[in-house]
């Protein structure tokens, strides 16, 4: 893994890649590379001992030209102002790729929530949600979870904003339990939009999945639930990892067993279907026909790219690869899925839990998985047919010429004021 690669600038290179396939001036172009604003707070908090501590925090509202800006709040030690507007930008394209009528954001925490007990995170995001609440809201920005944060840490802000503003507004925030208004299907859809976005590509490059070997870097959430689903598709999962380290066996084992022990134990490492131990990179360089990058930014360098052996990368995670990276697997024939569509199952179905939040109404979850079935199709099919009338080298470039111009033609309908 890389330390030099700065997540933002790897997303305005993006950006400058895909421009040049575009008739939009420089001028809007730039516009489109940077937030349009940044929070950036401390919070302090009483520790249960007693002493006080105070954390960074930020949120970044990268474009609304389509709509309210959406996008997770993440609590890691990793989090930086640079990573936020990154991330804030890649969910601007992201929603625009899947052509949901929301814009980009994203916020997060500088904290190792390992390190504290639920009370203390408890007033932690507590004190976040009250220097949000000026600035989200149903029709202005709409948080979600996002790396070590989940439907316990949105009810809390939830119910932090709903008592600062004397107001029932369950949309202020997706990703909530269901008794709080959560929808079905959100706990699954980032994953399962990950292996449906794989399931088109392998389809597309008459591959058949059936009996595809698949790595999974990364058995959280959307790691986990990719493996499980992509082997009820008929795929081998034979190999994982977490932050402890890696399993692997050549004749495949269940994703879902590996689940369990990690559950238990904390870690896929020492699962009994595995035939070996082996590290987070030998998981990503393994030879196999899929490989599913689902842990931060930055895993795969144009060093270990190098080394890459899978035919097609769907990308759980959020810039997983550097720039440098897509060049070195572009000239190997790699076909990879960008995270704004491959991951994009979470954004979309927080996108229905507003919906039904709005119309304070409930769907179904087979309701659910078809709409998301029918959004991840339909992007797939815009990234192609782009990545052929231009003839482009990678589908990455395709996919963002795509979000691009969707949100430049937002921008320029509404026009300029003042």
């Amino acid at each position: 893994m890389s330390d030099e690669a700065n997540p933002f600038e790897s997303l305005q290179a993006q950006i400058d890649e895909a421009a040049q396939y575009l008739d939009i001036g420089d001028d809007v172009i730039e516009r489109l590379k940077h937030p349009e604003r940044v929070l950036e707070t401390n919070l302090t908090i009483e520790r249960d001992d007693g002493e006080l501590e105070r954390f960074k925090a930020f949120r970044s509202q990268f474009n609304g030209d389509r709509g309210p800006y959406k996008g997770g709040i993440r609590y890691h030690p990793g989090v930086s102002r640079d990573e936020v507007k990154a991330l804030s930008g890649w969910m601007t394209y992201k929603t625009s790729i899947v052509d949901i009528p929301l814009g980009g954001g994203k916020g997060g925490i500088i904290i190792d929530p390992d390190e504290y007990s639920e009370a203390e995170l408890e007033r932690l995001t507590r004190a976040f949600a009250k220097e949000l609440t000026p600035m989200i809201g149903e029709d202005r920005d709409v948080p979600a979870p996002d790396v070590n944060t989940g439907q316990r840490e949105m009810n809390w802000i939830k119910d932090t904003y709903e008592t600062i503003e004397n107001t029932t507004e369950p949309g202020v925030i997706t990703g909530k339990a269901l008794d709080s208004g959560g929808s079905e299907g959100r706990v699954e859809a980032t994953g399962r939009s990950t292996v449906i976005a794989a399931r088109e590509a392998f389809d597309y490059l008459d591959k058949d999945l059936e009996g595809a070997t698949v790595a999974v870097q990364g058995y959280g959430n959307a790691g986990w639930i990719a493996a499980k689903l992509i082997d009820e598709m008929g795929a081998t999962v034979v190999a994982a990892s977490d932050s402890s380290g890696g399993i692997y066996n050549p004749d495949g084992f269940d994703p879902v067993a590996a689940k369990d022990h990690k559950n238990e134990t904390g870690s896929v490492v020492g699962f009994a279907g595995s035939e070996e131990e082996i590290t987070n990179e030998d998981v990503l360089t393994l030879d196999v026909d899929l490989l599913i990058p689902a842990a931060l930014e930055n895993a795969v360098d144009a060093d270990l790219a190098e080394d890459v052996k899978a035919d097609v990368i769907s990308e759980a995670a959020n810039g997983p690869l550097t720039p440098a990276a897509d060049e070195v697997l572009e000239d190997k024939d790699v076909f990879v899925i960008p995270d704004i569509l491959a991951n994009a199952g979470g954004v979309t179905v927080s996108y229905f839990e507003w919906v039904q939040n709005r119309q304070r109404f409930a769907w179904s979850e087979e309701r659910v998985n078809e709409e998301l079935e029918g959004v991840i199709v339909d992007a797939f099919d815009a990234l192609v047919e782009t990545y052929e009338e231009h003839d482009l080298d990678n589908p990455r470039t395709a996919t963002y010429v795509v979000a691009i111009q969707r949100v430049a033609d937002a921008f320029e309908e509404a026009g300029t004021w003042p």
